[in-house]
């Protein structure tokens, strides 16, 4: 995947590109408006620059991803990992100090980590 820089508002407007995609602008600007209150405006004018930056199509009307949803989260998640100079383990504790986790979210967190240990 080509290095995309986003906004907040970029990675907003994508997560629901991605949660409904193939949607309809129409359609998009009326769940914008619904989670984030933004004006039709605001969601063309993000629209446009996910667009040239090659990270939607938006053909006829109909908006889809170009990127996928796990590579950008792993790219985030390496930026702020960097950008605060910690480590995985340090991310983790940070993340999960005052919240619990399901036995089913654990149990994902544990083969994701077996999965992955150096053999």
């Amino acid at each position: 995947m080509t290095e995309i820089r986003m906004s907040d508002s970029e990675c907003r407007l994508l997560s629901v590109i991605w949660e409904s995609e193939p949607v309809n602008s129409t359609e998009l600007v009326r769940l914008c408006e619904q989670r984030f209150q933004w004006k039709k405006s605001t969601t063309y004018t993000i629209l446009k620059k996910l667009e040239q930056k090659g990270a939607v199509r938006n053909d006829s009307a109909t908006v889809t991803a170009l990127i996928d949803r796990q590579q950008v989260i792993r790219r985030e998640g390496q930026e702020l990992l960097h950008r605060t100079g910690s480590s995985l383990p340090d991310f983790f504790a940070a993340f999960l100090k005052d919240r619990t986790l399901s036995a089913e979210e654990a149990g994902r967190i544990y083969r994701m980590i077996r999965d992955s240990q150096e053999k």
